[in-house]
């Protein structure tokens, strides 16, 4: 076999050590694996974000649903001729209703439970739940009462939170809305508490209505019972 002469061989070692370093020098693909670095925490950094504005937009959108609860149901009644407007059980499940289709592809129903009571003054001058509708397959009861809490006696505080507690007057009746969303977190279930959204609204009835029941006159409608 020839030997490779000696120049040969220092060419291709200059020639080595030039690659070599040209590589020590490239730094081309440095923005590319510091982006590789990066990503996760980029992608934990927005998915949580977007989690959290979420949440956000579901309080704000539960609320809106109990004061519109309220609202409408402040409102509601049925002209009677010479006579005081009547509340129907018609009018509550339109109350109902309403707030079902201003929930969306939240699915209040399917996905919650809204709960209407009449807070009104009993005989002895206390407050008085006279009676409360609910709607929604989640099992949840109210957070301040059911009704006939406070049929009589002057036990009974109001209803709300014990620093914002309503209480209504005598010949008036106030509507107290309940709203509470089972909410399913996005992407990280870890960020979000694992309770339920709660929100709550109260209005006075707007006008003269009669409270000794609520009616349901012929044909009769559902009965939105809390059992």
């Amino acid at each position: 076999m020839t030997p490779c002469p000696a120049s040969t061989v220092s060419r291709t070692w200059r020639d080595l050590r030039a690659t070599v370093r040209k590589l020590l020098r490239d730094r081309d693909g440095m923005a590319l694996v510091e982006f590789a670095y990066s990503l996760p925490l980029l992608l934990l950094l927005g998915l949580g974000g977007v989690e959290v504005a979420n949440y956000s937009i579901a309080h704000m959108r539960v609320s809106q649903l109990a004061v519109s609860l309220a609202d409408n149901a402040s409102r509601a009644k049925q002209e009677i001729v010479a006579g005081v407007p009547h509340m129907r059980e018609l009018d509550v499940n339109d109350a109902f209703e309403a707030a079902e289709l201003q929930s969306g592809k939240f699915d209040i129903e399917g996905n919650g439970r809204m709960i209407l009571s009449s807070l009104e003054v009993n005989s002895d001058g206390g407050q008085w739940i006279h009676w409360q509708r609910c709607i929604g397959d989640a099992p949840y009861s109210s957070s301040y009462g059911v009704e006939g809490d406070g049929a009589t006696g002057t036990s009974f505080p109001g209803m709300g939170p014990s620093d914002r507690r309503i209480t209504s007057e005598p010949g008036f009746a106030i509507m107290f809305a309940e709203v509470v969303y089972d909410y399913k977190p996005v992407a990280f279930p870890s960020l979000i508490p694992d309770v339920p959204i709660r929100k709550v609204a109260a209005m006075y009835v707007r006008d003269d209505r009669d409270l000794t029941q609520i009616y349901n006159p012929s044909p009769a409608a559902t009965v939105s019972s809390c059992n």
